[in-house]
């Protein structure tokens, strides 16, 4: 085994493609939340603002989707494939429904027609609801394990096996932290009367985020089994928990003082944080066999070759300062409130 700064290669790609969805997470999060809460934006000059204000960096957000999926694809090549056979169609169902939801950015504002809008809106609705949800359904069933052989295949349903009560309740809590994510985003751009409402929208949304994370929690400690025991055995683990806990219960603190920018950055934080309870709960193991835990896919069975971990190493090295200079440049170019002009959505 082979080593950097101390760490073995497997690790080091595992903690990589952890922080490339981390951030997809976090910056994805708080768009799909936009989007997730646009129905209930009841005006139509206020749901063109709630486009407009995601419109400049929504596609920049996904690059981190691309990333993450393709350091999976490389470092781990063993896990993609069994991923994707066994959530061939969600992963189709979720490509199908970022189609749809492009479309109605680019094509809302394209007429006039009120049926037209109604229309988009209420498709730009569903496909935001739908990609929230089914990434919360994916994280769900690789938290509870899915059925691979000692081929490291897997060998359950093809159609409707992702779907379970556990994997519905991950994915619901996704829709609620997006929507609470979201309201926060949006109360950096709006003023006036909209500002006014979606108060009141990130009150709901985080009552809906508190109901939802605790039963998933309550039931993910009580049913799903092994979920405790890397904690056990490292017990400087539980500071993730800790932290999660103190970061949840400070929203509700921090909008009763009106604190809304500290709002988005504790939404953030706990998304990271929940990523990071993932990542403890599994590692070394990427995907849980519910046949026998020998037939777990871990960051070793799963991996490339040393050499190209370490090839593929030199490239992150490069690409990550230009990704990260290239989103600081965005966010500071889009800052500030959404004014609309004759160029917007």
């Amino acid at each position: 085994m082979e080593y950097f700064l101390g760490i073995d290669y497997p690790t080091l790609w595992f903690l990589i493609v952890g922080a490339l969805l981390s951030a997809y997470g976090i910056l994805e999060g708080f768009d799909l939340g936009s989007g997730s809460l646009h129905i209930f934006l009841r005006q139509d000059q206020s749901r063109r603002i709630n486009i407009n204000a995601i419109a400049p960096i929504w596609d920049a957000n996904q690059v981190f989707l691309i990333i993450g999926g393709g350091a999976l694809f490389a470092g781990f090549p063993v896990m993609y494939a069994a991923l994707m056979s066994s959530m061939y169609i969600p992963f189709m169902v979720f490509l199908f429904f970022l189609v749809l939801r492009a479309m109605a950015i680019k094509y809302r504002s394209a007429e006039d027609k009120a049926w037209w809008r109604t229309a988009w809106d209420w498709i730009y609705f569903v496909s935001n609801v739908s990609i929230s949800f089914l990434l919360g359904v994916v994280v769900g069933n690789v938290l509870q394990g899915l059925a691979i052989d000692k081929d490291l295949e897997y060998k359950g349903g093809v159609f409707f096996g992702f779907f379970s009560f556990y994997s519905v309740l991950v994915g619901l809590t996704s829709v609620s932290l997006f929507m609470m994510q979201g309201a926060a985003f949006l109360l950096l751009k709006t003023q006036d009367k909209l500002y006014a409402r979606l108060t009141m929208i990130l009150r709901n949304a985080v009552v809906f985020f508190l109901v939802s994370f605790s039963f998933t929690s309550l039931y993910t400690l009580v049913f799903i089994e092994g979920v405790v025991e890397n904690f056990r055995e490292e017990p400087e683990y539980f500071i993730v928990p800790v932290f999660t806990f103190l970061a949840v219960a400070n929203i509700p603190r921090l909008i009763r003082q009106k604190k809304y920018e500290l709002v988005f950055v504790f939404s953030s934080l706990t998304t990271a944080f929940l990523m990071m309870l993932v990542a403890l709960q599994l590692y070394p193991v990427l995907l849980p066999s519910t046949i026998d835990s020998k037939f777990n896919i871990t960051i070793y069975n799963a991996a490339s070759s040393m050499k190209s971990l370490e090839i593929m190493l030199l490239f992150a090295a490069v690409g990550t300062p230009l990704i990260g200079l290239y989103m600081w440049n965005l966010y500071k170019t889009f800052r500030g409130k959404v004014e609309l002009d004759d160029f917007s959505y």
